[in-house]
C-alpha cells in the first residue's frame, strides 16, 4: 500500500541522495506499508529482504548461501504482513539483505556489516574500503532509522503511543546444533510487553515451545531496535524469533500470524493504560 507518510519524507530527505551504492533504479532501501492504520502496532522487519544491490555482485558468496538464513529471515515479512492486516498495523521493513548491512546493528558494531555470517566468510564485506562502509551507513542504515524514528514521533505527536513488534526468524540448526525452542519472546530493559506474552502464552494449553530471551537475548547485541524505538521512547516493545521451519510456507505463515495475532491483541490489552 503506497503511503503518503513514506513517500514525502523520502522525497524530501532520501530521494537524491545516493553516495554509490544503490542506484535510482533500485528504489527505496525501506518500505512501509499500511502507513495511515488506525491500529497501534508497528511492526519492524530489519532482516525482510535477501536482495542484493547490483553493485555488490553477490559479495563472493554461493548461491545457497545467498538463499540461506545468513542473508534474510526467511517467513519474517510474509508473518508481518499477515499480522499487520490482522491488527490494522503499519509495517516498516528494510528492502536489501542483512548482508548490506543488518539494520537491527548500531553503526559502530562490526556486525552491521559482518565479514563471516555462521559458517561462511563473506569476502565483499571483508575487502571494502571505509568509504564503501560508510556509503552502507548512509543509504541503507540512515534512511531505515530515520522512517521507524520519524514515524514513531509523528504518533507521539498526535497523542498515539505506537507499539513495537520487531519480527525475525532464526534456523533450525545453527552451527550444527538442533535447536527445539520454536518461539522466542525477546527483550531488553523494557519487559511489560514481552510479560505479558509469556504469560498468555503459558495459560493453559501451549501451542508452541515457547521461550524467553532465547535463541538469542540482550547480551548478543540483538536489541538495538528495541532499544532505539521503543525503550527510548517509552513504548511497550518486543523481538519476536520463530523458528523458520514452522513459516516455511504460505500456510505455516498463515497459522502462525492467526496465532500471534491473538497473542499480541490479548498481550497489548493487558498493558496497564496511560
Amino acid at each position: 500500500m503506497k503511503n503518503s507518510f513514506h513517500c514525502d519524507r523520502l522525497t524530501r530527505q532520501w530521494g537524491p541522495v545516493l553516495t554509490g551504492l544503490l542506484t535510482q533504479a533500485e528504489g527505496d532501501p525501506v518500505a512501509i506499508e499500511n502507513g495511515d492504520a488506525k491500529g497501534d502496532f508497528l511492526f519492524v522487519c530489519e532482516h525482510a529482504s535477501s536482495r542484493l544491490p547490483e553493485r555488490l555482485g553477490t559479495l563472493g558468496l554461493p548461491k545457497e548461501a545467498l538463499e540461506s538464513h545468513i542473508a534474510w529471515d526467511p517467513g519474517a515479512l510474509a508473518v508481518s504482513r499477515l499480522l499487520a492486516g490482522k491488527l490494522d498495523g503499519t509495517l516498516i521493513h528494510q528492502r536489501f539483505s542483512r548482508l548490506v548491512y543488518d539494520c537491527n546493528r548500531p553503526p559502530e558494531s562490526d556486525a552491521a556489516t559482518p565479514v563471516v555470517s555462521e559458517v561462511y566468510e563473506v569476502p565483499g564485506n571483508r575487502a571494502m574500503s571505509a568509504a564503501e562502509r560508510q556509503a552502507r551507513v548512509d543509504e541503507v542504515y540512515l534512511p531505515f532509522h530515520e522512517t521507524v524514528s520519524e514515524f514513531v514521533a509523528a504518533r507521539k505527536a498526535v497523542g498515539r503511543q505506537p507499539i513495537l513488534v520487531t519480527m525475525h526468524s532464526f534456523t533450525p540448526v545453527y552451527f550444527g546444533k538442533s535447536r527445539s525452542v520454536e518461539l522466542g519472546i525477546l527483550h531488553d530493559a523494557d519487559s511489560r510487553l514481552a510479560d505479558r506474552m509469556l504469560a498468555v502464552a503459558t495459560t493453559g494449553e501451549v501451542a508452541y515451545d515457547i521461550r524467553r530471551n532465547e535463541p538469542y537475548g540482550p547480551a548478543d547485541g540483538v536489541t538495538h531496535s528495541l532499544i532505539e524505538y521503543g525503550v527510548r521512547h517509552g513504548l511497550p516493545n518486543v523481538m519476536i524469533e520463530i523458528r523458520n521451519d514452522l513459516i516455511r510456507n504460505e500456510v505455516g505463515q498463515r497459522v502462525m500470524a492467526d496465532y500471534l495475532g491473538g497473542l499480541l491483541a490479548r498481550s497489548a490489552a493487558a498493558l496497564p493504560k496511560k
